[in-house]
């Protein structure tokens, strides 16, 4: 264990190339959504720049970033936090993501095609065997995948670009309840496939919204640790 409280293997390799600022701010940013790094713990800049292989200066640039962006929480005199998200926080961005789902489900059902339709069988498939396996890392990071699926298969750039901007806090708030929607959700994904496939607007819009709901409610469900 790290004295950051990051499990061994957890901290990712900072690709080159690229502003190192910029590696360092994308790397911290996958470890607090992924939850290695945990909402309200302590982030030491000598700590985080001893594991990344960096010096103090572009972890702190990247602390300052995700403080304005929301994920991280700047005390003065205390340092740095991450984020503990209110659960009216959670409620709000879950109904957007709703509505940005639910539209996505609905153009996907107008416009895909058989190989779209086999993309999304394939990553349910990935997701039903994560499932099975009790790896919740790889059940998220599929259910991830198959959402923005959809949304390519939406085929509306300025709704992909509104998607993108809250997937990252959805995968935050999803990984908590994954091993709750377990099976469930994947269910959920099949009948929307179902619904796609027999080019079904009405339908797969409703299989949507109810998938997207059910998430929402099991968060604010979820078991307080």
């Amino acid at each position: 264990m790290l004295s950051a409280g990051l499990p061994q293997g957890t901290v990712p390799k900072l690709e080159r190339p690229g502003p190192l600022r910029e590696r360092v701010y994308e790397a911290l940013l996958e470890l607090i959504t992924t939850r290695a790094l945990r909402p309200g713990q302590h982030l030491v800049e000598s700590e985080l720049a001893g594991h990344l292989g960096v010096s103090r200066q572009p972890v702190r640039e990247a602390l300052q970033r995700l403080n304005t962006e929301g994920w991280v929480d700047l005390r003065p005199a205390q340092g740095a936090f991450v984020h503990e998200p209110a659960e009216e926080e959670a409620d709000q961005l879950l109904s957007v993501r709703t509505l940005l789902e639910a539209e996505a489900a609905r153009l996907a059902a107008a416009h895909s095609g058989r190989p779209g339709i086999e993309a999304l069988e394939e990553l349910c498939a990935r997701g039903e065997q994560a499932v099975a396996d009790d790896d919740v890392d790889l059940a998220v990071a599929t259910n991830a995948a198959f959402h923005a699926k959809v949304m390519e298969l939406a085929g509306n750039v300025v709704l992909s670009e509104l998607a993108a901007q809250v997937d990252r806090r959805v995968r935050w708030y999803y990984t908590p309840v994954a091993r709750q929607r377990g099976t469930r959700s994947w269910t959920e994904h099949r009948e929307l496939i179902a619904a796609i496939a027999s080019r079904d607007e009405r339908r797969a819009t409703e299989v949507m919204r109810a998938h997207t709901e059910h998430t929402r409610q099991t968060y604010h469900l979820r078991e307080q640790s």
